[in-house]
């Protein structure tokens, strides 16, 4: 159903193009956080003493944190030097699709991370325990959940009265 608020296009477009920065500026948070945690680690003496997998595994967060970082911030540089060019909607289109690539690789990231510290601490079975247990909680909440959400799945969300 598509959304009715009395604006014009370009009002919506600027409008859009707001939400889609404020969003991302909550993902970003957990991205500088986990980049900055993954990047001090390298620096301490019992990193020199991990397995060649365990530095792997960290080396894997590392990427993927980079990644996520390059695609979430990928819009807010696009609308910079884009704006006033009126390519709002090409950035909102091409914008969302990055962004749901880079939450798909912050959630590999924090659950790589979360994997390296099971294993450290744990051991092997506690690493695929906490890896599985992380995609689930991230896939659920992040992807499924949205889905069964969706008014077109017949799905009405239960709010407070009108």
């Amino acid at each position: 159903m598509p959304e009715h608020t009395g604006e014009t296009r370009n009002e919506q477009l600027t409008r859009n193009i707001g939400e889609l920065l404020q969003e991302l500026r909550v993902a970003q948070a957990g991205v500088q956080i986990l980049f900055g945690f993954l990047l001090s680690v390298v620096f301490t003496d019992r990193f020199h003493d991990a397995s060649g997998f365990e530095k792997s595994l960290h080396l894997s967060a590392v990427a993927l944190a980079v990644a996520a970082t390059a695609l979430l911030t990928a819009p807010a540089a696009w609308h910079r030097l884009l704006f006033r060019t009126g390519s709002r909607e090409r950035i909102l289109t091409v914008g969302n699709r990055l962004v749901l690539v880079g939450l798909v690789c912050l959630a590999l990231a924090i659950t790589s991370t979360v994997a390296l510290i099971a294993k450290v601490v744990y051991g092997g079975i506690a690493m695929l325990i906490m890896a599985v247990l992380c995609l689930l909680l991230f896939g659920i909440l992040w992807f499924v959940m949205p889905f069964r959400l969706h008014p077109a799945n017949g799905t009405q969300p239960t709010g407070p009265p009108r």
